[in-house]
């Protein structure tokens, strides 16, 4: 069974990483590219999604990470 899936999402100037379902941020980063790259790693050892969110909000990339 995966876990709920990861998001980057945006958060004022900086990017956030949430597990779906959960309101608090499991990291903060500077760039979409340093959060991306770390909820990859973590997405890729948990066997889960990773949603990508624009600056709008929405759901703009999904990679999936879920043998």
């Amino acid at each position: 069974m995966h876990k709920p899936h990861l998001h980057v999402v945006p958060y004022g100037s900086d990017w956030n990483i949430k597990r779906e379902g959960n309101e608090k941020a499991i990291a903060t980063f500077k760039t979409q590219k340093e959060a991306f790259e770390k909820a990859r790693e973590m997405a890729k050892v948990e066997k889960c999604d990773v949603m990508i969110h624009g600056e709008n909000g929405k759901i703009r990339e999904r990679y999936s990470y879920a043998d």
